[in-house]
């Protein structure tokens, strides 16, 4: 390794740590080596690897500077071929170790890396739903990408260098001082030269990089939301071309400046390193020849010497910056750390239990919850903010009760934001309840198994969301075991079968981000197949007929007319005339039920329902809506 290399490497490490300065703790060691712990063989051989290497590069110079004295004391041609051969052993067995090493590096690196990802990706499976509503998507992902791979280098990189580079400069310092103590020691005073340098450079590098990054992060999240099909048609119909361009244009100018910046200070330095690195050499071969001349030094320990000078600055410069890699690794491990720190509000109790066999009952007993506060969900480095909202934690339910018996449908109705959503996001646990009970089939949700719950509930939301995959990964995510019988026959029921049948590649049509290439209609009868090929006896339908012209609200309903024979079910919808023939309406406003009957019933006393059935569908006529209700199709 050169000295200008060892330089760069040395700036870059200065650089790395200017960029991710953070108070580290002791605990996130001994964390650190609680993963590194089931790798500890593979660690082991990687440090003796790294020795035996070390020793190897040590050698080579000595065994030149003989071939020198060789040559010049007139010696046997024979001897030189020998120490030829000697150094050319050496050079394939350092070749060959080195690739040895590679591979563990990579081994160790890689399976670093994968324990990491999946402890992080099982961590925020786990994480309830307002975890994700507040987190910035980007900003979680490259905890699993870039901060990962970043911890894997204290292992894959930092480790070996250090125990490298410690064998070689003991060897190396042992020999030169052995050939000339007062060269070693004037290669020993320009080491500053080197190292001083990189650490002002990267102080000023490292601010440009971090303006860089937020410009980029900056452009990067502004395309990410005009390239997506809702950003890219809000554009297009308020969007101002000439301005978003021009804005677009001045932050990218921006990045470019500092790209040239930061290209001429590197060449500046490099160009400075690689004139000093030169006048280093002429001083030793100066010096040494002067030496070798007077007969004091043998001319092959000039040689020697020389090779053994980048020998020398290599490890010295890299030990200088160890610190600085192992603090930017030890970063990276706490950035990891601190997502799985965040503890799930969700947990599956010890021993828990199946949803019972045969139809369900849902019941809700003088249910309260609030939503959590930031705190408890969520991180300000993952929010991109300096502070977390401090807000949360208000009761906006109050004692809620009611009872779905097996096989009937509960509604829910009431104005935006009363609470029908939250109540029928407790029913699956995507947040639980702070005071009461939910139970399906007599057990609290509480104490029932993720996976038998899975099993037993469904829901399909307003959004009806897909992954942009084809139509049969997306239907599998309900039954991974479906045969190709039961997928059609789900997409029969929910009446898509000749949709799907008239795609490209049929089921293997990829649908598009979130289902874009699919009409509102079609996508939310394709999470009703979902539901279909499920099989579950609870069914918790949200607002599923929002957002849909009469056309596609008809086929939804006929659809869910199929998702609702014999479950149990709990329908929250704003539109009165799909919930008339439910066996119990609800009506909650601001967190209460505040009525509760038939729709006859409700109608008939004239309260909150029958207020929101009039304003619904009164017009100018006087009509009560019965057409409208004709043209409904009932769940």
């Amino acid at each position: 390794m050169s000295m200008e290399t060892t330089a760069w490497i040395q700036l870059h490490s200065v650089i790395r740590a200017q960029e991710n300065q953070r108070a580290l703790t002791r605990a996130t060691v001994r964390r650190v080596a609680s993963f590194a712990r089931p790798h500890r063989r593979l660690i082991v051989w990687f440090v003796l690897l790294s020795m035996v290497t070390a020793v190897l590069a040590v050698a080579t110079p000595v065994l030149a500077g003989r071939v020198v004295d060789t040559i010049v004391s007139g010696g046997e041609a024979g001897a030189v071929v020998r120490l030829a051969l000697l150094i050319a052993a050496i050079a394939v067995a350092e070749a060959g170790l080195g690739l040895l090493e590679r591979r563990l590096s990579a081994l160790l690196g890689e399976n670093l890396i994968l324990d990491l990802r999946r402890a992080v990706f099982d961590h925020v499976q786990r994480m309830p739903v307002a975890f994700f509503t507040r987190t910035r998507t980007g900003a979680l992902v490259s905890r699993l990408n870039n901060d990962v791979i970043g911890a894997q280098r204290a292992f894959s990189t930092t480790l070996s260098s250090m125990v490298r580079d410690v064998v070689t400069l003991v060897l190396t310092l042992a020999v030169m001082l052995t050939l000339s103590w007062q060269i070693t020691l004037l290669a020993l005073v320009l080491l500053p030269v080197f190292v001083v340098p990189a650490r002002r450079m990267g102080k000023r590098m490292a601010q440009l990089q971090r303006e860089a990054a937020t410009l980029d992060a900056a452009m990067g999240t502004r395309m990410t939301e005009r390239f997506s099909a809702p950003g890219a048609t809000l554009v297009k119909l308020f969007g101002r071309p000439d301005e978003e361009s021009a804005e677009f244009a001045a932050r990218a100018a921006r990045v470019r400046d500092i790209g040239v910046r930061t290209a001429t200070l590197q060449t500046v330095f490099m160009t400075s390193l690689t004139l000093v690195s030169a006048l280093a050499l002429a001083l030793v071969y100066g010096l040494g020849g002067h030496h070798a001349l007077r007969g004091t030094l043998e001319p092959g320990a000039v040689v020697a010497l020389a090779l053994l000078l980048t020998r020398l600055y290599a490890p010295l410069t890299s030990l200088a910056g160890a610190r600085l890699d192992v603090m930017s690794a030890l970063v990276s491990f706490d950035r990891v750390f601190e997502v799985l720190d965040l503890e799930p509000l969700v947990t599956e109790k010890p021993g828990a239990r199946a949803v019972p066999d045969g139809p369900v009952a849902v019941e809700f007993d003088e249910v309260s919850f609030g939503y959590p506060a930031a705190d408890r969900v969520s991180l300000a480095s993952l929010e991109e903010v300096a502070v977390l909202d401090t807000r949360g934690g208000e009761q906006v339910l109050h004692g809620v009760s009611f009872r779905a018996e097996p096989g009937q449908t509960v509604a829910l109705v009431g104005s935006s934001g009363a609470g029908k959503s939250t109540i029928a996001s407790l029913l699956p646990r995507l947040y639980d309840a702070d005071g009461g009970a939910v139970r399906i089939g007599g057990v609290d949700v509480r104490d029932l198994s993720a996976a038998s719950l899975r099993r037993t509930l469904g829901m399909v939301t307003q959004d009806g969301h897909l992954f942009h995959e084809s139509v049969r990964e997306n239907l599998l995510l309900a039954r991974p075991e479906a045969t190709e019988e039961e997928l059609w026959d789900a997409l029969r029921r929910a009446r898509l079968e000749t949709l799907v049948r008239s795609l490209p590649d049929g089921l293997d049509t990829v649908v598009g981000e979130r289902g874009y290439r699919l009409s509102g209609g079609e996508r939310q009868r394709m999470t009703i197949a979902r539901l279909l090929l499920a099989r579950q006896r609870v069914v918790i339908l949200d607002e599923a007929t929002a957002h849909l012209d009469n056309t596609s609200e008809a086929a939804v309903q006929a659809a869910l007319a199929e998702a609702l024979a014999g479950r149990t079910a709990v329908v929250i919808a704003h539109r009165l005339s799909t919930v008339r023939a439910a066996d119990l309406i609800l009506v909650v406003e601001r967190g209460r039920v505040v009525e509760r009957g038939t729709h006859e019933g409700l109608l008939a006393a004239d309260g909150r329902y029958a207020e929101l059935y009039r304003t619904q569908f009164a017009d100018p006529r006087g009509d009560t809506g019965t057409e409208a209700d004709r043209r409904s199709v009932q769940v």
